[in-house]
């Protein structure tokens, strides 16, 4: 292309599919010393093996029946002592020394409306969706060349199937902008494609799809009834994926010999196939969404590095990007996309921007031809952490160990090199890639491939606006899912920053899922990154929960309950109680790297031993403790921890208007009242359901209340999504310029729960108020004095009972619960975690944020309409989109169902009516008081029109658990006490 700098008019990619032995040749695969003396797989194999055996090839709480070697974590008495992570051996740099020096491949703009920083998968997808916005004047920068760095060497796999609806829409996009390679196989259909969306945009290169099968091994040692839950486990993508159109297959091993002849199927106990699933080639891609984004009028510019970000403050003392400096100059923008992906730490310090991820070591090794397996599937070996990939006559082998090699000092003259490979890292994937496929024992190896990638504490990518910084977003850190991921998440971006907010749920992704005071705590980014590396191909359990960066944030209760038998749960750093075992104290143990690095595996780890009894896709073996939780809730009482919730002030001049804007219900109610409220975006979607209680002002400030002048409000939000709810108040209130303050109260303040028909009875010995239907009513506070502390009692229930709320300042915590379990001994009053107030909740029908809730949901569609102040006159963010709903109908619902078999469901079942596929359930539980599976899930009308009560109420339903429907019927509101009688007391 003209004024891209090169002769050709043509950008021309490096690629991996290339071999070129020119010395500096930017796209060559530099062998390893290693490599060139380790001709073949068995020699590679017998100088490695002995090695493999000292690597730590297994993580994290596997079954003790599966077979040595996976064993779940243990632990013994005293603490781990951590050692040193490596870091790398040598680093072959591959660059064009003269390239920066030539300067950039075109004259810098003086402004630009957005700048995108970096030239990989996610710079290069983000800049074409923003022009394809119509966003003109935008810039992308790359220090080198397009792809440098880590997207040239990626593998490119795709999967469609994904653990999220929003996952397999992002990676059906991807789908939908490429050709597929067409391939005939036996009996199983002819694997085709739609057109591409990027032909009429200059076409792709070739971006070649193959087939996917994902394996399951069944060891001889492993239980047959878990290897029954696991091969419905291969069902549970397939459930999803039948909601949005994915074909899938879950195949015998007979069945699956006959799609791939060279594989051992002896240890096979099913796979999971998909056919439209493969590989993608990073450097057509890119060169195309660069050549169709310049054709839409933004530019491209190359061998230009960044070397700064100015800020400026404006008149408000909010922090804005001002503008993007370079060795070359500098160009005023109020946006910059961070999309430089192991480097995005190094652009985020620029600008004072916390950036949470590492950089390691990830490799393949890329085989000499082999005889017969062309057209062979892709393949995931989700025991052996591996996947061989097709690549023309011959496999590139890689996954996911233990013990990667973190890159320490990440060097900003890398462009298009390679590490050596470290074969003892690398031994756990030949020892598993040959099990599979034997022939590779007998095969060479022609390259290997070990480059920097990046990886995040959740396995999840870096997007959004960053909470310190105004105008400065993220597109980073997808944990070598780039290629995979871009195509959605890069046309979110761009919605993102056009809009203000995406089309789709992108809280999974979005940099405000992580609190603050973690985002730059290097011990907890690098333990819980190494925890998601090597837990990759792992199966995920409903139930589990890490083992890396635990006891960041603990409540004031927490070495209580810890003694009490509390089992805790991780939720944005903090130490929550997931439910209580009779077997006593069970306390998270520092991390130890699964035996990783020269750290010693813990032994008898009690926490590790409940978490693994919970790896199970059946009712867990702790069911019956939860359901005496919840039993004892619904017939006396129960006390519940809620300490990590958000806590804020909304206080100042401008409170009011401030709160009739953000709260979409009216809560300009007299002091002393709450009310139970969402917080909307622009189009109406849900941002977060609160409570929010009115309070008078005062001039004498207290952990209960601040000292403020005009209105006052405090709001308590969900605990995991509470910097989430943080960034979304302090945005809308920079936007619109309301003077007042958000205070955050979260770690002063202590939230202790009663809840039960004898909730009244115990507090009433506890608290000097009058606790009466009169004196209290439902949805009011007070402040009061418990044992002698004061505290702001609310009635209020988030499990549907009677029962009363005790804000607590954090000193008074451990005396007013000491008293409350005192009082609660004669009515038994027992502990309860949020595992019971998980089914308490969904069995009364109550909503939780991101799940039932998300930001692509109105309230209108979640049966939320009593939230919403549309009979007023009152103007509140997302008002306009909520008409708008009610004028053309509500395209989906969200449907309470409850099934009589006593099955679990967890989520993502399909949702059946007559026949067809409607939706897909968003959350399931167990509801122990009606002995019955509750799922909640929206549902859609197939002839895409809108969905009325008659639609729902009429129709014959199923919900589908790993490949079996089960009747289910359909309810506007849950069936356990629909008139709430039991929140007023009336028992």
């Amino acid at each position: 292309m003209p004024g891209l700098g090169k002769p050709s008019g043509q950008l021309v990619m490096p690629s991996f599919h290339q071999q070129d032995t020119t010395p500096g040749a930017p796209g060559r695969l530099r062998r390893s010393r290693e490599e060139s003396s380790l001709r073949c797989w068995s020699r590679v194999l017998m100088a490695s093996l002995s090695r493999a055996l000292r690597v730590a090839a297994t993580c994290l709480r596997r079954s003790p029946a599966q077979g040595p070697g996976l064993r779940p974590l243990a632990s013994g008495a005293g603490p781990t002592t951590e050692k040193s992570v490596p870091c790398q051996r040598t680093l072959k740099e591959s660059q064009d020394p003269s390239a920066v020096a030539r300067g950039p491949s075109r004259p810098l703009p003086s402004t630009a409306s957005v700048v995108v920083i970096g030239g990989g998968s996610l710079g290069c997808q983000t800049l074409y969706h923003l022009a394809k916005l119509g966003v003109s004047g935008a810039v992308l920068l790359e220090r080198q060349r397009l792809t440098s760095g880590t997207t040239w060497h990626t593998a490119g796999l795709l999967w469609q199937l994904r653990p999220s609806d929003v996952e397999v829409e992002g990676a059906k996009h991807m789908n939908h902008c490429h050709p597929i390679h067409q391939v005939t196989l036996s009996s199983w259909p002819r694997v085709t494609g739609p057109l591409s969306e990027l032909d009429g945009e200059g076409g792709v290169g070739r971006a070649y799809f193959q087939h996917f099968l994902v394996l399951l091994s069944l060891r001889c040692n492993w239980p047959a009834r878990w290897a029954t839950g696991h091969c419905g486990w291969l069902r549970l993508p397939g459930r999803l994926g039948k909601a949005y159109g994915v074909e899938s297959h879950v195949l015998s091993p007979a069945e699956t010999k006959a799609l791939y002849p060279l594989m051992n199927v002896d240890d096979l106990f099913g796979t999971l196939y998909v056919p439209h699933d493969g590989t993608m080639d990073p450097a057509g891609t890119c060169s195309t969404l660069a050549r169709a984004a310049t054709a839409r009028g933004v530019q491209v510019i190359e061998n230009c590095p960044v070397t700064g970000i100015r800020v400026r403050t404006d008149d408000f003392g909010v922090r804005r990007v001002a503008a993007v400096e370079t060795e070359h100059g500098s160009i005023q923008t109020p946006c910059v996309v961070n999309c430089a992906g192991v480097w995005a730490g190094a652009v985020g310090q620029m600008a004072g921007v916390k950036v949470p991820l590492v950089a390691m070591h990830h490799a393949y090794v890329i085989t000499e031809r082999i005889e017969g397996i062309q057209n062979m599937p892709n393949v995931r070996d989700h025991d052996a952490s591996v996947y061989l990939r097709l690549q023309g006559d011959a496999l590139s082998v890689g996954g996911y160990e233990a013990n990667p090699i973190f890159w320490e000092e990440v060097s900003d003259k890398f462009a298009f090199g390679l590490f050596d490979l470290d074969w003892d890292v690398f031994a756990q994937h030949i020892e598993g890639a040959i099990r599979r496929v034997p022939v590779l024992e007998r095969t060479g190896v022609k390259s290997t491939v070990c480059g920097p990638e990046s990886f995040t504490p959740d396995h999840k990518p870096l997007m959004g606006e960053a909470p310190e910084l105004r105008g400065f977003y993220l597109g980073c850190g997808f944990n070598s899912a780039g290629m995979m991921l871009g195509g959605g998440c890069g046309q979110e971006l761009a919605h993102w920053i056009v809009h203000g907010r995406p089309e789709k749920d992108m809280h999974g992704y979005d940099i405000r899922r992580f609190h603050h005071s973690l985002t730059d705590h290097s011990r907890w980014i690098r333990e819980r990154s190494h925890e998601s590396y090597a837990k990759n191909y792992s199966v995920v359990f409903p139930h589990d929960e890490p083992l890396a960066g635990r006891n960041m944030r603990r409540g004031p209760l927490h070495e209580e309950l810890l003694e009490r038998g509390c089992v805790f749960q991780e939720r944005h750093g903090w130490e929550r109680p997931g439910w209580f075992s009779p077997q006593g104290a069970a306390p998270v143990l520092p991390y130890d790297y699964c035996g990783a690095y020269g750290n010693r595996a813990h032994e008898d780890y009690a926490y590790g031993r409940l978490l693994a009894a919970e790896h199970t896709f059946d009712f867990p073996p702790h069911h019956d403790v939860i359901k005496k939780e919840c039993l004892a809730c619904r017939g006396a009482a129960a006390v519940f921890d809620m300490s990590y919730f958000g806590k804020f002030y909304l206080v100042g001049p401008d409170a009011r208007k401030a709160a009739d804007w953000l709260f979409s219900a009216d809560v300009s109610r007299p002091p002393g009242t709450t009310v139970y409220t969402c917080m909307l975006n622009h189009r109406g979607g849900t941002e977060s359901d609160l409570t929010v209680s009115r309070l008078a002002p005062g001039p004498q400030a207290s952990p209960l209340a601040p000292a403020f002048e005009g209105d006052g409000y405090y709001l308590a939000v969900g605990g995991a999504v509470a910097q989430h709810n943080w960034s979304h108040i302090t945005t809308v209130l920079q936007d619109r310029e309301f003077r007042c303050q958000l205070i955050d109260s979260s770690e002063d303040l202590g939230l202790i729960s009663v809840q039960g028909p004898a909730s009244r009875a115990i507090l009433q010995e506890v608290l000097d108020a009058d606790l009466s239907n009169e004196a209290f009513p439902f949805s009011t506070h007070k402040l009061v004095r418990a044992a002698g502390h004061l505290v702001r009692a609310m009635r209020l229930s988030f499990v549907g009972e009677l029962g009363w709320e005790l804000h607590v300042p954090r000193p008074s915590c451990l005396p007013v619960y000491q008293a409350v379990m005192a009082a609660g001994a004669k009515h038994g009053l027992v502990n309860a975690g949020y595992r019971a107030i998980d089914s308490l909740s969904i069995e009364k029908g109550y909503r939780h944020w991101h799940a039932d809730l998300r930001p692509d949901d109105s309230p209108l569609q979640a049966g939320l309409a009593f939230t919403c102040k549309l009979k007023s006159a009152v103007p509140f963010l997302g008002r306009e989109a909520l008409e708008r709903q009610q004028a053309e109908g509500l395209r989906r619902r969200l449907v309470c169902f409850t099934v009589d078999e006593k099955v679990p469901m967890f989520g993502l079942e399909a949702i059946w009516r007559d026949g067809q596929v409607v939706g897909h359930v968003r959350r399931a539980d167990f509801g122990f008081t009606i002995g019955k599976t509750l799922a909640y899930g929206y549902i859609r009308d197939p002839s895409s029109g809108p969905v009325s009560l008659d639609f729902v109420k009429s129709g014959d339903y199923a919900l589908e658990r790993m490949g079996v429907t089960y009747p289910a019927q359909a309810h506007l509101k849950s069936p356990f006490d629909p008139d709430n009688r039991r929140v007023k007391g009336i028992y």
